[in-house]
């Protein structure tokens, strides 16, 4: 299938590593020029080298932290000057603590409010004039299959990312009229760096081994495995490509069936 990507302009964050680089590696695969975003300026400039090379796309590094009021608009601004405007947006911020409700202060929420929904919030405020200009335009949020099944110790993302997908399906209505098209993906368990921290803070409270505590997560997922980025990343390629013009307003969860409810 011609996923019609070729020439398209997208900005992904946090895409230095995990799945915002897969999803970064998909669309450059594809024939897309990318813009990509992280905090840390050398796993940042390593990830461009890499994308460049695999794929012989146009990549771009624009570093910054996204929960960063002003950092958003400056993404925004960045990769639509370096690329002659914006098509795809794929809104995606590292992962807030884990921890349990009561270890949490009012500051740390805030904290996670301004990551884990205000970053997705101001990066669309700020391109939203530009994928108005695109003839194709279409935005991606990431989230997490817990906010249809929450994952214990993780309040701050059962709670907060549930706001981002509602916040997406509400623009999924807004912006129909303007073609612009809205998404979310929901992930579950996927091997990952972030999957890999949350595994060790789990053996250290637990008092178990990292790998047991991998197993005893896999084993979720009917398959008996966690997911890889590259499988994610399929599933986010598609949704933001032509292809997929008639695909607005869906939570999909890419979990390997580790979510158990029907809807």
């Amino acid at each position: 299938m011609d996923l019609k990507l070729k020439g398209k302009r997208a900005l992904v964050t946090g895409a230095s590593r995990g799945l915002g680089f897969a999803v970064a590696r998909g669309l450059a695969s594809e024939g897309c020029e990318v813009a990509i975003n992280s905090r840390n300026q050398e796993s940042l400039s390593a990830a461009s080298d890499s994308l460049a090379q695999e794929t012989g796309a146009k990549i771009v590094s624009l570093p910054g932290d996204v929960s960063d009021p002003e950092v958003p608009h400056h993404l925004v601004l960045g990769t639509v000057e370096a690329l002659g405007g914006m098509d795809l947006l794929v809104t995606n911020a590292g992962g807030p603590p884990a921890g349990k409700f009561e270890s949490f202060d009012d500051a740390a929420w805030q904290r996670a409010v301004e990551l884990t929904l205000l970053s997705h919030v101001r990066l669309i405020r700020s391109a939203l004039p530009y994928l108005r200009q695109s003839s194709s335009p279409s935005v991606l949020t990431i989230t997490s299959y817990s906010v249809k099944q929450p994952v214990p110790d993780l309040v701050f993302s059962n709670s907060i990312r549930a706001a981002t997908v509602a916040l997406t399906k509400t623009l999924s209505l807004e912006c129909g009229e303007d073609g612009i098209r809205f998404n979310s993906i929901l992930p579950g368990w996927t091997s990952t760096e972030r999957v890999g921290e949350l595994m060790r803070a789990r053996a250290q409270a637990h008092g178990t081994s990292v790998e047991e505590e991998f197993k005893a997560q896999a084993a979720q997922s009917p398959f008996g495995r966690m997911g890889n980025p590259d499988e994610f990343a399929n599933a986010a390629v598609f949704l933001l490509s032509p292809a997929a013009s008639y695909i607005t307003g869906v939570m999909l969860t890419v979990d390997g069936g580790m979510y158990k409810g029907t809807l």
